[in-house]
């Protein structure tokens, strides 16, 4: 589930007879509602502090509109101290997180809880105003409440009990078509989106603070987790899977794929669906595979239940690294550096490479090259141009890697037997293959591995990858990224995910219209892929540039990477001061952690920090309208089969789709309401991501920090 970027807001809600409330005290409107009965009695308010009086009167009214905008989403706008997405701002028991939230729950995906009790910490460090301390505090109870015994955090936390929680799952979250983390409850935590990692890494700062032992306690839980998570042997020694501990019967909870019989006619026989082979009869003969009439394309997860596989998706490897390393020279606990070492060796290890001259051929593409449509590789249509290399076969050279890997040999749902390592597929709308993305983001990786260690063997592999996807055809093609039927986000430039040994692009699509009639399926055709898991994606460095750091990375001298590697964090034999802030001027990353280092802000003028003070005015809070919507849950879909094409593409699904829509193409969003109502009223809404970044604004107008950087580092 990839939202480390903010999606927006939605508007909708559940009604329900549990009532929220906010914190005690002020605010612009307080929240007269009952207690919930599981809310503990409230101790007694120590008498506030007051904070000394600025002598400069423009900076003493940025820090009063700092302090009353914390108090009012401390207060008001929190549940017990927890977050989610954004509120209605006339009602704030009306609440989204990556979808509809009951009124007592806490989210915990990045944009929402961590990082409101991050932006606290970093106000309070830029003032020394004991009320972002506070707000911190309570923000940290409400997480240490929400942490899973095994000590990580799921998505999401419901205050009301675990009663309640499964019944969100049961309503709101199977009906979300596309979020499939959220149609059936696990009841452990999740790596994703650096759940686990980011309230980590609040959980340590907020003990390093005061040396809370409440805070100690969980962070020490954190560690343990992401330790007894990680793969112990093997080739993926060293990963983590995306969810932990394994509960393997959550996926068996979700519909299963309905494909709507050929019936003969135009009604159930779509044009890119060819009669005879195999595409109308799914429901008897099952998913089909290899073999004679084989077209290609599957619906449901190829290799089933993906949370247990070695994951690259999301940075699970980077940011449980980066956690680790802080708790090392935070806590002083240098036996974590040989979990460290094992994480970034599992990169190296995973590497898929295929090279048809040398690697032995899987007998189920070999016995296939000469019939049906992957038996086409070596003279294919326009559609799918054969790759720019390869022996002549329909084989290509491959060297990349994929959103996860499979972490012991498995079963596939064709019926073949797949070595441990090897690429696999993850929810029913990822394919099975190499990802352009991930590799380039993995060699990004290396590059910070080599940086923290020295060792050259984290540099060896990049110039493959990158000629790979230089080579292989991943790019996006001019038939890709253009005309009415293509997705396409204005940041892609390469297609989603390339065919194992083929090269080949294999593209998502979908049918029905809501979760229960309705399934996703690849081909390889460019056309009226859903929205939301469009033709392509961007990459977050060029191949040039990461093959550019590469070259400077292999031109230091002996010295400087002796310079660069006793400045290095995994090197620090001791306890030594956290960055003063972690997520102002964008998040905390390996270059800031260096020894001499310090992580430094943007300027912010006046005129830019009374704008937003003058934006505040007397209402305590920012809006901004709404551009994100959802359908309120009132009925599962229903499931019958659904012939028609509105919702394959552009559509979010009918009004039984509890997942997010826009009426604008964004990343990973359905750019229309469902094809059948309109779309709602737009209203104004308190975004947690709009309160941090005018609040980092504001901190970087109060006290500014000159980065300095390791000239060594060549970041």
């Amino acid at each position: 589930m990839k939202l480390r970027a903010f999606l927006g807001s939605v508007a909708g809600a559940v009604a329900l007879s549990t009532a929220a409330g906010g914190g005690g005290g002020g605010g612009g409107h307080d929240l007269e509602l009952p207690v919930d009965p599981v809310d503990p009695p409230v101790d007694p308010v120590d008498p506030p502090v007051e904070p000394p009086v600025d002598p400069d009167p423009v900076r003493q009214s940025v820090k009063d509109a700092m302090r009353r905008a914390t108090k009012y989403m401390d207060e008001t706008v929190s549940y017990r101290g927890s977050y989610v997405w954004y509120v209605n701002a006339a009602d704030p028991t009306k609440r989204w997180g990556e979808m509809e939230a009951f009124p007592t729950m806490c989210w915990m995906q990045s944009s929402s809880t961590p990082n409101a009790g991050h932006c606290f910490l970093d106000a309070y460090h830029a003032t020394g105003d004991e009320t972002f301390y506070k707000a911190a505090e309570r923000t940290a109870l409400a997480l240490l409440e929400a942490q899973h015994p095994s000590g990580g955090w799921n998505y999401i936390y419901d205050f009301a009990g675990e009663a309640s929680l499964k019944r969100w799952y049961e309503t709101v979250g199977i009906n979300g078509w596309r979020l499939e983390e959220f149609q059936h409850y696990y009841g452990n935590a999740t790596f994703d989106d650096a759940n686990t990692a980011i309230v980590g890494q609040f959980m340590l700062r907020m003990y390093l603070e005061k040396k809370d032992p409440r805070f100690k306690a969980s962070i020490e839980k954190v560690i343990d987790f992401i330790i007894d998570a990680q793969f112990k042997s093997g080739i993926v020694k060293g990963g983590w899977p995306q969810r932990f501990p394994r509960y393997y019967a959550a996926t068996a909870s979700m519909p299963a794929p309905n494909w709507p019989p050929y019936t003969g006619d135009s009604t159930g026989n779509w044009d890119r669906l060819k009669s005879g082979e195999q595409n109308g009869d799914w429901i008897t003969r099952g998913p089909g595979g290899p073999g004679v009439g084989y077209t290609g394309i599957f619906s449901g997860m190829e290799d089933g239940d993906y949370t247990n596989f070695l994951t690259f998706n999301d940075d699970v490897i980077a940011e449980n690294i980066k956690l680790l390393t802080l708790c090392m020279f935070g806590l002083g606990r240098m036996d974590l550096k040989e979990r460290i070492i094992d994480a970034m060796d599992c990169v190296v290890n995973t590497l898929w490479r295929f090279d048809p001259g040398v690697d032995q051929i899987p007998a189920w593409v070999q016995d296939h090259m000469n019939t049906s449509s992957l038996g086409n590789v070596a003279g294919l249509t326009e559609n799918a141009p054969r790759a720019t290399i390869g022996n002549g076969n329909g084989l290509s050279k491959q060297c990349g890697w994929s959103l996860q890997h499979l972490s012991a040999d498995t079963v596939d749902a064709y019926g073949f037997l797949r070595p441990a390592g090897a690429p696999a597929a993850a929810r029913t709308y990822e394919a099975r293959g190499i990802s352009p993305a991930v590799s380039v983001a993995n060699c990004n990786l290396l590059l910070h591995f080599f940086r923290l260690t020295g060792n050259k063997r984290y540099l060896v592999d990049i110039p493959d990858v990158i000629r790979w996807i230089n080579e292989s055809g991943c790019g996006l093609r001019a038939d890709q990224v253009s005309g009415p039927e293509i997705n396409l986000s204005g940041t892609s430039t390469h297609t989603r995910m390339v065919e194992l040994y083929t090269n080949r692009p294999r593209f998502v699509h979908r049918y029905g219209s809501n979760i229960w009639n309705g399934g996703y399926y690849f081909d390889y055709d460019c056309h009226n892929t859903p929205s939301h898991y469009g033709v392509g994606s961007g990459l977050a460095t060029s191949p040039g540039t990461a093959l550019s750091a590469y070259t400077r990375m292999m031109a230091l001298t002996n010295d400087q990477i002796a310079r660069m590697v006793a400045a290095s964090p995994l090197n620090t034999m001791s306890e030594k001061p956290l960055p003063k802030y972690f997520y102002v001027n964008g998040e905390i990353d390996f270059p800031h952690l260096f020894a001499g280092t310090v992580k430094g802000t943007d300027t912010q003028t006046e005129a830019q920090a009374t704008a937003l003070v003058d934006s505040l005015g007397d209402k305590s809070y920012w809006t901004v309208n709404q551009s994100t919507f959802t359908n309120a849950y009132t009925q599962n879909g229903p499931s019958a089969p659904y012939y028609g094409k509105e919702y394959m593409s552009r559509h979010v699904g009918d009004q039984y789709d509890t997942s997010p829509f826009a009426n604008s193409l964004g990343n990973q969003m359905p750019n229309m309401p469902p094809y059948t109502t309109n779309p709602p009223t737009v209203q104004p809404i308190i975004q947690t991501s709009t309160f941090v970044n005018n609040m980092n604004s504001l901190i970087t107008f109060i006290s500014p920090i000159t980065p300095v950087t390791d000239p060594d580092y060549k970041a």
